[in-house]
C-alpha cells in the first residue's frame, strides 16, 4: 500500500493532465478525431492487445539485442581510452560525431545498405547506446582517486587486477545512470528504425495505422512505448539497488 501510494504522488502531475485531456476531449474543446481522449486510447490499447503483443517482441528483442552488443562494445573502447590518453584523444572526436548524427538522419542509410531484416535496426540500436555507455564507464574509471591507485600500484596489482577489483566496482553507479540513458535510447532507436522498412515491430504498426488515420491505435503505441521504457528504467533502478548493496556489504 506503501508503494502504490508513493507511485501515485510520483505520477500525480501525470494524473492531473491525462484528467485534463479527457475533459478537454468530452466537452468538445477538441474533436476526439483529432486528439482522442485517454479513454479511447485506453480502450485501443485493450482492443489491439495481442497485435501489440506480436509488434512489441519484435521491438523488444532488437533493442535488447542492439543493447548487448553496445555494452560489450562500450566496455571494450572505455577501457581502451582509459588505459591510453593518445587513443582517447583520437577515438573520442569520433564518438561525439556519432552522437551528433540524428538518428533519423542515418536509419534511411542503414536501410538501404543491409536491408529490410533486423541487422540494420540492431546497428541503430548499437549506435544510439555506446555512446552514453562508453561515456559513463570512462567517467566512472576517472572516478577513482590516486590514492587508491597508488595502493593498488603498491601491492603489485596488474593492470587486470586493478580493474577487476577497483575501477569496474567503482564505474557501477556511472554504469547504471548510463544504462538508464541507454534504455531509452535503444526503445526510441528501434522504432524509428521499424518506421523505414520492415515486417514486424511496433515503428510498422505505428506508420500502418497512421496511414488509416487511426489516431487512438497510435496513441495507444505510443502509450506502450512510454509504459516499456520506464518498465525498463525501474528494473535498471532495481538491479542498481541489489548489486550496489551487495558490493557494499562484501
Amino acid at each position: 500500500m506503501h508503494h502504490l501510494i508513493t507511485l501515485i504522488r510520483q505520477y500525480s502531475l501525470v494524473l492531473i493532465i491525462l484528467v485534463i485531456w479527457q475533459f478537454v476531449v468530452a466537452v468538445g474543446m477538441l474533436p476526439d478525431y483529432l486528439l482522442p481522449s485517454p479513454w479511447q486510447i485506453l480502450h485501443a490499447l485493450i482492443d489491439d492487445a495481442n497485435l501489440l503483443a506480436h509488434h512489441a517482441k519484435y521491438t523488444l528483442a532488437t533493442a535488447f539485442i542492439g543493447t548487448v552488443i553496445g555494452l560489450a562494445l562500450s566496455f571494450v573502447l572505455s577501457i581502451l581510452m582509459d588505459l591510453s590518453r593518445g587513443f582517447r584523444q583520437s577515438v573520442y572526436p569520433l564518438i561525439l560525431l556519432n552522437q551528433t548524427i540524428p538518428t533519423i538522419a542515418i536509419a534511411p542509410l542503414l536501410v538501404i545498405w543491409l536491408g529490410y531484416g533486423i541487422l540494420p535496426k540492431v546497428v541503430l540500436v548499437v549506435l544510439s547506446v555506446f555512446f552514453p555507455m562508453t561515456i559513463a564507464l570512462l567517467d566512472g574509471y576517472r572516478s577513482v582517486s590516486v590514492d587508491e591507485l597508488n595502493l593498488f600500484r603498491s601491492m603489485k596489482a596488474n593492470t587486470y587486477q586493478t580493474y577487476r577489483h577497483l575501477k569496474i566496482p567503482s564505474a557501477m553507479g556511472y554504469f547504471f545512470t548510463g544504462l538508464k540513458v541507454a534504455l531509452s535510447y535503444a526503445l526510441i532507436s528501434a522504432v524509428v528504425a521499424e518506421w523505414l522498412g520492415g515486417y514486424h515491430g511496433l515503428g510498422v504498426y505505428m506508420t500502418r495505422v497512421r496511414k488509416s488515420y487511426e489516431l487512438d491505435n497510435m496513441f495507444a503505441v505510443i502509450f506502450l512505448i512510454s509504459f516499456l521504457t520506464l518498465t525498463l528504467i525501474a528494473l535498471v533502478k532495481w538491479l542498481e539497488r541489489h548489486v550496489l548493496d551487495y558490493q557494499y556489504k562484501e
